[in-house]
């Protein structure tokens, strides 16, 4: 079971046992490649659902500052979209089975070749893409590419979206929408916005589509008030600072979260 398929059947199975689905995103190369890789297969091996794997990039704008200093990490380490690529094939080769999106910004992925990049993310085993920059006014040739190979794509909602806004992701979603917390950049936060729920259920009065939730998430009692609020989240910043502490480090802190879904 690939691409999209592979998505709606993570969402389902977790609906299935009435709790939010994990996606954990950490990005290829950090602190190193073998050690990133080693990391991934810890989050596998403890239960997350899926994961967000992050293509480095030298201006990641969404990006707050642990993960701008991994990604950067990353490119020193000479990481490329080639590098990920290789790197998703390599993690379904040593048995990893969840789904797996690539989430990385728009230059990179152009400078590799659109066309390209879709046929050899499905080769290697990837499941299809996550791309801050890439809006869906712009992103009708992409669709197209993602749609043709049953390749997910994936697009974002703020608490600042208008209406109209919100109408036009539910309608061309693919897998589910990434839902942000909090305007601003990603990065481990005390606690998550009041307003949240409300925002929440702006978007479900809008779509059927799966609502993941990202930025901010970094405590086993913020995991704890997804369930029910949303159908799956996303913890990156806190994965990527534990990384650097080991693959130990990462299977603990994967542990906690998951344990109280």
């Amino acid at each position: 079971m690939t691409g999209l398929t592979a998505v709606d059947q993570m969402f389902a199975a977790a609906r299935a046992q009435d709790r939010a689905a994990f996606m954990p995103y950490y990005p290829v190369g950090y602190p190193d490649y073998d050690a990133s890789l080693a990391a991934i297969m810890a989050m596998a091996e403890a239960g997350v659902d899926g994961f967000e794997i992050g293509i480095p990039f030298s201006d990641p704008l969404a990006d707050g500052p642990v993960i701008q200093v991994a990604t950067q990490k990353a490119l020193e380490n000479g990481i490329t979209v080639r590098r990920c690529l290789d790197a998703v094939r390599e993690l379904r080769g040593r048995g990893l089975r969840q789904p797996m999106l690539l989430m990385g910004y728009l230059n990179p992925l152009l400078a590799y070749g659109l066309e390209k990049l879709v046929s050899d993310a499905q080769s290697a085993g990837a499941d299809g893409f996550i791309i801050p920059d890439l809006p869906p006014e712009e992103a009708a040739s992409f669709e197209a590419l993602c749609a043709q190979a049953s390749l997910a794509l994936i697009f974002f909602l703020a608490p600042t979206s208008s209406p109209d806004r919100i109408a036009l992701v539910g309608q061309r979603a693919r897998g589910f929408i990434y839902l942000v917390s909090v305007t601003g950049v990603t990065g481990a936060r005390a606690a998550l916005p009041p307003d949240l729920p409300d925002f929440i259920a702006r978007v479900r009065a809008q779509t059927d589509q799966p609502l993941v939730v990202g930025f901010g998430i970094s405590q086993p009692e913020q995991a704890r008030a997804m369930d029910g609020l949303t159908d799956g989240f996303i913890v990156g910043s806190a994965l990527v600072k534990a990384g650097a502490a080991g693959t130990d480090a990462v299977r603990d802190l994967v542990a906690r979260l998951r344990g109280v879904l």
